[in-house]
This record gives C-alpha cells, structure tokens and sequence, in this order.
C-alpha cells in the first residue's frame, strides 16, 4: 500500500513535466523538464533551465507506464542528450542556440588536442550575455560518432601521424556520422521563431535548414588554439569543411 502511495505522488509529480514531441509507428521522443539548473559559468552562477529526452521504442502518451519501466531499461547503459535552455527561448524574437557534441576528453577533463571545452563554455556565455538562446547537448556523437573507445584508438593513430579525418576513415568510419534529427525534433517543440546558429560547421546549419527550421544567422566559435590541436583545427577547415571566423558570418549577436 505504501509503495502504491508513493507510485502515485511521483506520478502526479511527473506527469506534467513529460511531454511527447515526435512520433513514428515503432520509436518516440519523450522530453522531461523544465528543470532549474544553477551552472557556475566562469565564476558567476547562472540558472538555465534543463531539459532531457528520451529516444525510445515504445509510443504511448501514458506516462505512469514509461516511468514504470525505467529502473528496468538500464538506461544508465546508454546516452541520453539534453538541453539547457536560458531567458524567454520560447517567445524572444532572437535567440542563439549550440548544436554541441558530447566531448568526454575536452568537456570532463579539458583537453587541449580539441577545442571543445572551450567552445561549451563559451557558447553557454555567449547565450547568457545574448539573454535567450538554448544549448544542445548531444549524446552518441562522440568522435563524430565513433564512441568515445573508438575515439582512444583514433588518438593513437593520431599521435602516428594521422590527422582527425585519416585516424576515422582508418578505423573504418566516415569522417563525420553524427545526426542531428532528435535535436531539431527537440527545438521545434521549444521554439517557431528564427534561430542564429553558433557554429563553424556548415552541416549544422544545413541540417537546421532542411528541417525547415528558420536560422536568421551565424556566430562563429574560435579561439583557444594551442600547439596541441592546431592540426585539429586545421584539419577541420582544409578536410570537414568548416568555416574560418570571416566566412559567411551573419550574426545578430
């Protein structure tokens, strides 16, 4: 009985913080939030409001039984990607957002061979000092989608002579398989207003654009460039295709 009762309190607790954003006839996308989020962003605490969702291959719109099933699912085993959202993302007529991808090595321990540290931290800035805008988080894209193991051995080739692309293809991956389909899911149902992209990937605003997302502009994130990942960087210009800070920007902010 008393398990029941506390079934119920979570339920009633939870249900209105789930919502189901997109649906096929085999997986949907089930979203919870928001969350308040206090983040210590360059010695200054800033609250976002965080979001996590859900791929998962069950379509239903009762919520009491997809939280029955997950202690059983042993999502823990598997990624789950994220948003943190800051100001009035919804309504704001400009709004900055970071399609980002989950950087073990650069996010967690601040690794110098990437940029990607640098480049979370400093889009969340960027979007405080904008006043509305949402970061993307994004699991499964890890090495640009090798995981993060396959990702370790790439180093090591990397560290043979082989540049990003080489150490990939090498390995036998593409050079880039990451897949933005669940984000831009994600943000249609958070926002129908125009966005400006931070990024230096043109496939990002492609992805964005052929989703028929409105993307009113560009900022681009350079910078903490070091002995360490200067081929890195390079590489992504000369061989990924991705654009220096004075090309095409369009930005608002």
């Amino acid at each position: 009985m008393e398990q029941i009762k506390l079934e119920s309190k979570v339920f009633s607790i939870l249900k209105d913080k789930i919502q189901l954003i997109n649906t096929d006839e085999n997986r949907a996308i089930y979203l919870v939030g928001p969350i308040r989020l206090p983040v210590n962003l360059y010695g200054e605490t800033v609250e976002f409001k965080w979001y996590c969702w859900l791929n998962y291959d069950e379509v239903t719109e009762d919520y009491e039984k997809i939280i029955e099933k997950l202690s059983s699912s042993n999502l823990a085993e598997y990624q789950q990607s994220s948003v943190l959202v800051y100001g009035d993302f919804e309504n704001t007529d400009d709004a900055l957002i970071r399609m980002h991808s989950i950087c073990h090595t650069g996010d967690i321990f601040g690794s110098k061979r990437c940029d990607c540290g640098y480049q979370l931290k400093q889009s969340m800035k960027k979007i405080k000092e904008h006043g509305a805008g949402a970061l993307f988080y994004l699991a499964n894209h890890e090495g640009r989608g090798i995981g993060l193991f396959s990702k370790a051995m790439a180093y090591v080739l990397q560290e043979n002579g082989f540049d990003t692309v080489e150490a990939n293809e090498g390995l036998g991956f593409v050079n880039d398989s990451r897949n933005y389909d669940d984000a831009i899911q994600v943000l249609k149902s958070l926002r129908l207003k125009p966005v400006t992209l931070i990024t230096n990937n043109p496939k990002k605003l492609e992805a964005l654009q052929n989703a028929g997302l409105l993307v009113s502009g560009r900022v681009p994130l350079w910078g903490d460039v070091s002995e360490y990942n200067k081929k890195y960087l390079e590489t992504k210009v000369t061989k990924s295709g991705h654009m220096r800070e004075d090309e095409g920007t369009c930005s608002n902010d």
